[in-house]
């Protein structure tokens, strides 16, 4: 687990289930929201600090999620991805990456396409038994609950850049 953590240059994650628990909650007025949890944001920005790249693969389109995206400095944002194995295939060519660089976290049988082509791929405990048995990793931690965070920092941990992203809390 170790050396796939190791060897990821760009880590791409998907939005509901992953980066939220997965509901789905909408105003009177038809408008949606989506809690997403402050440490796994905190855990991104200081993979991306690490040297980490950052993308989102994501089937939906949501304002939110581009809000969030910026809040975070995720520049690689792609929305309304029904054929998410091409929308992989396109970033890969847009930023020079191969397969072997990246990792994909997700939870349903549409982020399979690409956990089945990336060197580490993610699920989370609470996915269908398909995606967890396509993973290299199933998280402790659910969707929206820390599993991005423990993520983060299981990468930080395998390149050695976990106490550097620390030092400035712990002096």
């Amino acid at each position: 687990m170790q050396e796939r953590a190791q060897s990821v240059r760009l880590m791409i994650f998907d939005v509901d289930g992953v980066m939220t628990d997965g509901s789905l909650y909408y105003t009177d007025a038809g408008e949606e929201l989506k809690a997403f949890n402050s440490l796994d944001g905190h855990g991104l920005k200081m993979l991306q600090q690490s040297g980490v790249q950052l993308a989102i693969i994501t089937g939906r389109n949501s304002r939110l999620v581009e809000h969030r995206a910026r809040n975070l400095g995720i520049n690689h944002l792609i929305q309304g991805a029904h054929d998410k194995r091409a929308s992989f295939e396109k970033l890969l060519a847009d930023l020079g990456f191969r397969p072997e660089d990246c990792g994909y976290m997700g939870d349903d049988v549409i982020d399979l396409p690409v956990m089945r082509r990336v060197h580490f791929a993610v699920a989370v405990p609470d996915s269908p038994v398909i995606v967890r048995q396509h993973a290299h990793y199933v998280t402790g931690a659910r969707g929206g609950h820390g599993a991005v965070r423990e993520v983060c920092d299981m990468i930080m941990q395998a390149q050695g850049t976990l106490d550097a992203q620390l030092a400035p809390y712990l002096q």
